[in-house]
């Protein structure tokens, strides 16, 4: 498929930006990596490898070729240096609607002026980031799964004045990945897949945090419901706690409903610094969590 740009810059290196950009050098991209921390690319590329080897799952991007995707991926400290040049941005920071503005400001100063602006979001609709671009007209939400263990689809969603020949690049651009895109015809908080997602994933939280079924029998449900290799907990560790709870805040703040509040219970967790795979401990212990043992699922057990 023909690529709509030809310099990508993912501004971010956590478990999303960094498999990103993976995928977009795997696509044939000329990528650029941001991060205000040397070494954090490479921390994440580590984690996301040894997760997966642990998990025995075969990635999209086959194992011989990461190293090759790696190599062509240029890191920087500079976010100047990594938008000097550029035709698509992905932001891929925190879940924070003031630091993402503030980022699109900067971004919006530096970047060409016919650069695209997307932001991975897992809630924030680009409405609420887009003015501080200086350029609304050019941005819009891409908002990704994990990728590399197989969900290969992406929300695509457009602001208040997204023009619609950038939502038709922000299209080709996944499509070029290998990507589904999943069009957001308009503003929704969390986009398509990821508000059924936000649904169950609430329910989870709420029925552990209130101690009516332990975590693992939803996980265990939840598995041989869908044939998943992990329930709402295991991915949720994978995401990491703190963005999950961040994401909550997100609808909270919008609703103010008690409801749509992170459990305290979760917020404890995070406070020990058990985010999930990120920090070795969360919800399950990693590299090799107790939802990979062949007897998480066994009748007899």
């Amino acid at each position: 498929m023909d690529k709509p740009f030809q310099r990508v810059t993912v501004v971010g290196s956590g478990i999303l930006g960094t498999q990103i950009a993976m995928f977009a050098a795997h696509a044939g991209y000329t990528v650029n990596v941001y991060d205000t921390r040397q070494g954090a690319f490479d921390e994440t590329y580590a984690k996301l490898y040894a997760d997966l080897k642990a998990k025995q799952i075969n990635p999209v991007i086959a194992w011989d070729q990461w190293q090759g995707c790696k190599e062509a991926i240029r890191f920087t400290t500079s976010l100047k240096e990594a938008l000097s040049d550029v035709d698509f941005v992905v932001e891929a920071v925190t879940e924070d609607l003031n630091v993402k503005r503030e980022l699109f400001k900067k971004m919006g100063e530096i970047a060409p002026p016919e650069a695209i602006f997307a932001t991975n979001s897992s809630s924030l609709p680009v409405s609420k980031i887009e003015d501080s671009s200086a350029r609304p007209q050019r941005c819009l939400n891409t908002h990704f799964y994990m990728p590399l263990q197989g969900i290969t689809m992406a929300d695509l969603m457009g602001g208040t004045k997204t023009l619609p020949e950038v939502m038709d690049k922000g299209e080709q651009w996944l499509r070029s990945m290998g990507f589904v895109p999943l069009r957001v015809k308009k503003e929704i908080l969390g986009f398509c897949f990821n508000s059924v997602w936000r649904a169950i994933k609430k329910q989870s939280l709420y029925m552990w945090a209130n101690d009516f079924v332990d975590f693992r029998d939803i996980d265990r449900a939840w598995r041989i419901f869908t044939g998943a290799q992990w329930g709402p907990f295991g991915l949720m560790d994978t995401v990491g706690l703190d963005t999950v709870a961040n994401i909550e805040m997100v609808y909270y703040d919008k609703s103010e409903d008690p409801q749509d509040k992170p459990p305290e219970k979760l917020l404890e967790k995070i406070k020990k610094g058990e985010l999930g795979v990120k920090s070795g401990k969360g919800f399950y212990s990693y590299p090799n969590p107790e939802y990979l043992d062949p007897d998480f699922l066994n009748p007899k057990k």
